[in-house]
């Protein structure tokens, strides 16, 4: 995820991998903006998810974090407890008329990470888990696309699609380190239907040397072929962007496509090893990158 973007952009890159924007793609008036609604996400995603505080204290610090949004919405002056954050998150609400409701919906899926995982509380279904990405993820497109001045309902569910696919990439990425820290998001109705239960899942160790059971194998190859249909569903969208942020978005998509890849590459098993992108795979997604601006819309995958 490529040169040397603003600070705060290389700080979220480390925690929202599968999102890599505001690189040097990214037309330099932007750059401030996506800095501050990067920094924005990744402070809140900290509270959420960092350190030794109590669940009780991190919904306290989130609380107080959207009544600092509300503030700055109104163009109050930011306070003393995050002015690094909010200072440049009110300019940039002020000079491109960011939407509040999508950053408040990014903190609303944060403190419902809080109490599900203290709650021991998992999805029911996979509408439930796309109506979390519908704000714990989903609000990064919409509000990139409303930078970019892209608002018709089509390219918005296409944003959409992709950014929920981006999401779910996420979650089967990370069975080896979520399950660990009580984070179940693998739906009730998959568990069952691969004849699993969350108390099962809780049970397991993922750093086990006994490989997963089969079923569990053939749960995760199910929730990656989802993935992978939801990211070709929004993929055509990279033809709807001019220039750098088509360009930005093939990356992104294509970067989400090959960690799908090298979950099947590892047979499925995400439940005792993660894979990653690393620096050998560049020239791989910069062909795939290519590919897809030579090919017609749908044509946006590619044989692994």
């Amino acid at each position: 995820m490529p040169s040397t973007p603003h600070p705060a952009i290389a700080a979220a890159h480390a925690h929202y991998e599968n999102f890599p924007v505001a690189s040097w793609l990214c037309p330099p008036r932007l750059r401030p903006p996506i800095a501050a609604i990067y920094a924005f996400a990744r402070t809140a995603d900290d509270m959420a998810d960092e350190g030794d505080a109590g669940a009780a204290q991190r919904l306290e610090d989130l609380r107080a974090f959207r009544a600092e949004l509300a503030a700055a919405a109104r163009g109050a002056a930011p306070s003393a407890r995050w002015p690094e954050v909010f200072g440049p998150l009110a300019h940039a609400m002020r000079d491109f008329s960011l939407p509040e409701p999508l950053l408040a919906d990014l903190l609303a899926a944060f403190m419902q990470d809080i109490e599900k995982t203290r709650d021991r509380a998992g999805y029911t279904d996979r509408a439930e888990l796309l109506d979390y990405c519908r704000r714990s993820a989903n609000p990064i497109g919409r509000l990139l696309l409303h930078l970019y001045g892209v608002d018709d309902a089509g390219a918005l569910a296409q944003s959409d699609a992709i950014c929920s696919a981006l999401q779910l990439i996420n979650f089967w990425q990370d069975l080896s380190v979520d399950l660990p820290r009580g984070r179940y998001y693998l739906p009730a109705a998959e568990l069952a239907s691969h004849g699993l239960t969350a108390q099962g899942l809780r049970a397991f160790r993922p750093l086990a040397p006994s490989e997963p059971p089969p079923s569990a194998i053939a749960l995760v190859a199910a929730q990656v072929g989802w993935a992978r249909r939801l990211m070709n569903e929004g993929a055509p969208l990279v033809h709807r962007l001019p220039g750098r942020a088509g360009w930005e978005l093939r990356f992104v998509v294509q970067g989400g496509l090959r960690i799908l890849d090298k979950i099947e590459a590892l047979g499925f098993d995400t439940w005792s090893q993660r894979p990653t992108i690393g620096k050998t795979d560049a020239p791989l997604l910069a062909w795939r990158t290519l590919r897809m601006r030579r090919q017609s819309p749908a044509m946006t995958s590619f044989p692994r």
